[in-house]
């Protein structure tokens, strides 16, 4: 009697963290968008577009979309760097992956981290398969991960005091007339009131567009920096486990 165990055959699921910054981005700004298309069917972004005589708001919208093609464009890098370090794991995790680090680990998935490994074997070879200390090599690699992304900040403060100039220039605008009011002409009241009210809208409408711009722009970048502190880690769990002792084994009196 002979008797048969069948295992699961099931493949075992992808990563579900590999596209999650990227997916998040993309939710993000579906809502972003659906937001915005309820304010223009109700009008309400008409009303400021016109109620801005300065364009300071258009300005600010104008910017806004420009740094969401920037995150996009960031945030899908970094996603796909997330993917290269994790077949760069599965690489090195399996038997005899420790051979993916002859040659200048070439076989090795492309990406930055692959170019830190290479780093890490080149300096590894240099002084002898000695303890590596990648300390250096690690913020290198925390530089060239985070690239670009100061410019979210550099765009949400500015979009901030575009705001805010906005606001300085609407209350000019407001108060400007009431140097030469007189009270007894009523044509005069009439025309001043309606330069009061148009300062007015200019200082709120700006103000409310730098800071919604500002707020939008953080939380995107917010995701962004947290996808590439994640990379990061992954990448120093990687070298640590994998790399490091692989290549410290290779010192010459060393036991296999």
């Amino acid at each position: 009697m002979s008797s048969m165990t069948i295992g699961p055959t099931v493949r075992q699921p992808a990563d579900p963290s590999e596209r999650s910054a990227l997916l998040f981005w993309m939710i993000f700004t579906g809502l972003s968008i659906f937001a915005v298309f309820l304010l223009w069917r109700f009008g309400l972004i008409h009303l400021m577009l016109t109620s801005d005589r300065t364009y300071i708001s258009s300005v600010i919208a104008l910017l806004y979309v420009v740094t969401c093609g920037h995150c996009f464009l960031r945030t899908r890098a970094i996603a796909r760097e997330g993917a290269a370090a994790r077949r760069c794991r599965a690489v090195l995790s399996a038997p005899e992956g420790s051979k993916a680090l002859d040659a200048g680990a070439t076989s090795l998935p492309r990406g930055l981290v692959r170019d830190h490994i290479d780093s890490l074997v080149t300096k590894a070879a240099a002084q002898d398969y000695r303890p590596v200390d990648q300390t250096l090599l690690l913020r290198t690699l925390a530089d060239r991960l985070r690239g670009s992304n100061g410019f979210g900040a550099f765009v949400s403060d500015t979009l901030m005091k575009l705001g805010l100039l906005g606001t300085i220039i609407g209350f000019i605008i407001m108060l400007a007339p009431i140097a030469g009011l007189d009270a007894a002409d009523k044509v005069a009241m009439r025309s001043s009131m309606g330069l009061m009210s148009d300062g007015m809208a200019v200082a709120m409408y700006t103000t409310l567009a730098g800071l919604v711009g500002s707020i939008l722009v953080r939380i995107q970048y917010y995701m962004l920096d947290t996808a590439t502190q994640r990379v990061f880690s992954d990448a120093v769990v990687l070298t640590e486990t994998y790399v490091t002792p692989a290549l410290e084994r290779r010192r010459p009196g060393t036991p296999t």
